[in-house]
């Protein structure tokens, strides 16, 4: 298991921030399948995770369960902090996937560290861009998914099987924009789904 000192934010706190993270800082062993917090609930502490891995995954209409990132030793929880920090809903659930063990730290000491230490600040923005980066990707992944069957769905509302209709009138026709249309389009027609022409679309 790391212990605090081999956090890499850690590092280069000075003797006297260590020395405060430490003394506030509580030990915590987790059972694996625990929730650690759940969607909409506001967060109290922040999780250091010194040993084992958490899963963060939200759900959406209907009660799809959608993973949004893993945490591992080492890291601290992006949502954990947003929620923590600024005492707002959490965007997602965090479940323990193994055993745990890690350090639980107060809104008091984290707001601490941010304003004393420019390292420690610069770190948690860091893990923001990162993991921010990654849901991006992963809202832009689940976007494209629904955009497929709602491009098929107004296809097939035609009566012909070629419908003449170019990809910027079908993207006003749905609500996005022509980059996004031609990109589903073209995963579409690799899936045999869909034959493109120029200013008309092949239902095959």
């Amino acid at each position: 298991m790391l212990d605090l000192h081999d956090f890499e934010f850690a590092k280069v706190l000075n003797s006297e921030e260590f020395d405060y993270l430490s003394h506030h800082a509580k030990r915590v062993s987790i059972p694996k399948h625990t929730i650690l917090f759940y969607q909409e609930a506001i967060c109290k502490d922040i999780l250091l995770l010194g040993k084992g891995e958490i899963e963060l995954y939200m759900y959406v209409k209907n009660d799809q369960k959608i993973p949004l990132y893993a945490l591992k030793e080492g890291e601290q929880c992006v949502i954990n902090t947003s929620s923590t920090i600024s005492q707002t809903p959490a965007i997602g659930t965090a479940q323990s996937l193994s055993d745990v063990e890690g350090w639980m730290v107060s809104e008091e000491v984290v707001k601490y560290l941010m304003h004393r230490s420019p390292s420690y600040l610069n770190y948690v923005f860091s893990l923001f861009t990162i993991k921010l980066d990654a849901l991006a990707t992963l809202i832009q992944d689940i976007k494209f998914k629904k955009l497929d069957s709602r491009i098929l769905e107004w296809l097939h509302a035609h009566p012909s099987k070629i419908v003449q209709a170019t990809h910027e009138e079908i993207a006003e026709a749905l609500g996005t924009s022509r980059v996004v249309i031609s990109r589903v389009l073209k995963d579409l027609e690799k899936q045999n789904f869909v034959k493109l022409h120029r200013k008309a679309i092949e239902i095959l």
